[in-house]
């Protein structure tokens, strides 16, 4: 008997779920159960009545494991709609960063230069640090990142990634 190992893919999965107590432990109770990471999680109230989130995961399987993902997502009752955006075609990835950088001089010079390369904008400064706010797909930040750590990055907030499908149509 020959066993093949599939590779692990990264999926974009939109999980519209009730806005209540305790659904986000009960998703992530889910994903670590049994085994699976999440790479990034973001949460936010969808509906003017407050009623509906939506919860976006970034995880990474072979694609007989998102499938088993989605299907017990789908069988969470406070869930409405799973939607993997990787699968169903293009869609629109964007993070957001707050990259804090320390440093005189030439550093501070190469710092500015570079967030201008990027298209950082600064949205704090002293005499000695700047804080950049930095908005792109997560290889962007990654990149930028990498960037400010040889120009004396102190410290990285992310939100982690939020996506939508690309077209008239909804999900």
């Amino acid at each position: 008997m020959k066993i093949t190992q599939q590779k692990a893919e990264r999926h974009v999965l939109a999980v519209t779920v009730d806005n209540e107590a305790g659904i986000l432990a009960r998703i992530a109770g889910l994903f670590s159960a049994r085994g699976y990471n999440i790479e990034s999680l973001t949460v936010a109230d969808i509906s003017a009545d407050h009623a509906l989130s939506r919860i976006t995961i970034v995880t990474s399987g072979p694609p007989a494991v998102i499938d088993q993902i989605i299907a017990q997502l789908d069988r969470l009752v406070p869930v409405h709609s799973v939607i993997d955006l990787t699968e169903t075609g293009a869609h629109v990835e964007r993070e957001l960063a707050l990259v804090k950088v320390a440093g005189t001089g030439e550093k501070r010079i190469e710092a500015l230069r570079m967030a201008d390369v990027f298209r950082a904008k600064v949205v704090d400064t002293t005499l000695t640090s700047f804080v950049f706010e930095i908005t792109g797909t997560s290889d962007k930040v990654d990149s930028f990142i990498a960037l400010m750590r040889e120009c004396g990055l102190v410290e990285v907030g992310r939100t982690g990634v939020v996506a939508i499908g690309r077209g008239s149509e909804g999900g």
